[in-house]
């Protein structure tokens, strides 16, 4: 369907270094200009962020420090990119919580105080998130083919259990091999699989305060143990010592370890610190 336009719209997307918005930067920005009278135009522009890409983000994007080497910074298409946003609407995918802030930060790094508020944003994720719902009523109708109002009692958690568990056998079926020819779709009946599947995040504790970061060596390789499984450890994911492996700061300042244990943080984030210091001591 053609879009209803009264100005024209920037679908774009972002690849960054990282999601820091304060430390990383842009690597490409790819955009369609949607003009008024549905004429489009495509841009695709590599930015050489103007610090080493992380080995896990070229494993995710493909893009290497070559790739940018000899692109123009940022801050040099800063001006020119103001000029084709001009009066412009935005949509992207995750675009609000992440690719807008980012490109903002941008602007404002180059000196160039782009208002967003003039303009509207629209966030296909967030529509869709919206129109497909993804509660446990959404997922029994979707797996089971029946209504959950017309098999259980609402909001009582022994039906939500047994409605959890159907689901489950449900999809099971569905994602089994012989049922679905593209592996990406393909589950396995076992549990490690499923857990594995079922992981979001890099988390170490529950509150994300420590997660998971692949090691790289002083080139910036990625370290593997010798079965050739990248070697991870623990890092800071908030304060000032933000992707600091909690190792290296419970050695540098030990009071660091105190200070979140009497401090506002969860049980299982002091539990999760508590154990990593514990194997430190272990393995001096």
């Amino acid at each position: 369907m053609k879009l209803n336009l009264t100005k024209p719209l920037i679908v774009f997307d972002l690849e960054t270094t990282g999601l820091d918005l304060v430390k990383d930067r842009i690597i490409q920005i790819s955009y369609i200009k949607v003009n008024v009278d549905q004429t489009e135009i495509r841009v695709n522009q590599y930015v050489n962020p103007g610090m080493p890409i992380p080995p896990e983000v070229v494993a995710i994007t493909g893009i290497t420090d070559n790739d940018v080497a000899g692109q123009p910074t940022f801050k040099q298409l800063a001006a020119s990119l103001a000029e084709v946003f001009k009066g412009c609407d935005f949509a992207g995918f995750n675009s609000n919580h992440f690719d807008v802030p980012m490109l903002a930060e941008e602007f404002l790094r180059a000196g160039i105080d782009f208002d967003f508020s003039k303009c509207r944003l629209i966030d296909v994720q967030t529509i869709f998130h919206k129109m497909e719902r993804r509660n446990l009523a959404a997922a029994y109708k979707f797996y089971c083919g029946r209504k959950m109002e017309d098999d259980f009692v609402a909001h009582k958690a022994d039906q939500d259990t047994e409605a959890t568990y159907r689901v489950l056998q449900a999809e099971l079926d569905m994602y089994a091999p012989g049922k679905q020819e593209e592996e990406d779709r393909q589950l396995h009946n076992d549990i490690q699989e499923l857990a594995d599947f079922s992981k979001t995040n890099d988390n170490v504790d529950f509150a994300g305060r420590i997660v998971w970061k692949t090691m790289t060596d002083a080139k910036g390789n990625v370290m593997v143990d010798a079965d050739g499984t990248p070697r991870r450890h623990e890092v800071f994911n908030f304060g000032k010592y933000k992707g600091w492996a909690v190792a290296d700061v419970l050695h540098r300042d030990p009071g660091y370890f105190s200070w979140i244990l009497s401090g506002d943080f969860t049980y299982n984030t002091k539990q999760v610190l508590t154990r990593i210091r514990l194997k430190e001591f272990n393995n001096r």
